[in-house]
């Protein structure tokens, strides 16, 4: 048997029609002992794993020396008044912002760093 070439088996990959393909598809599932389905799935739950989580919580852990530019910032960041910004504050470790987008929690956190916070995302 001739051995074919990656470009044809494209070509007629391109070329076949739907129920052509299906028949294809159970013959390899058939003679090789395979589901086709979980050799798709597991790739994109490898991906989606890989990616790590889409919701993190920004947690404050220490406040340093600067306390009142830390209420600053968590006001800014939250939109609490004062009283319940200084209250969050001096409840560390205390959770800033929760279920947000990695994105969003890291640019929280260079806010509360720069204002000498210590911060941790999880």
């Amino acid at each position: 048997m001739a051995k074919l070439t990656q470009e044809e088996i494209l070509s007629y990959l391109e070329e076949a029609t739907i129920l052509e393909l299906n028949d294809l598809v159970s013959a390899i599932e058939e003679k090789f002992g395979v589901v086709a389905a979980a050799a798709v799935a597991a790739p994109a739950a490898a991906a989606e794993e890989a990616a790590g989580p889409s919701e993190v919580t920004v947690t404050l852990t220490d406040v340093g020396g600067t306390k009142v530019a830390v209420i600053k910032a968590v006001r800014e960041i939250t939109g609490l008044g004062l009283v319940d910004a200084k209250k969050l504050v001096d409840g560390v470790p205390a959770a800033i912002k929760e279920n947000v987008s990695p994105e969003e929690a890291e640019s929280i956190k260079e806010k509360l760093v720069a204002a000498g916070a210590t911060v941790e995302i999880k």
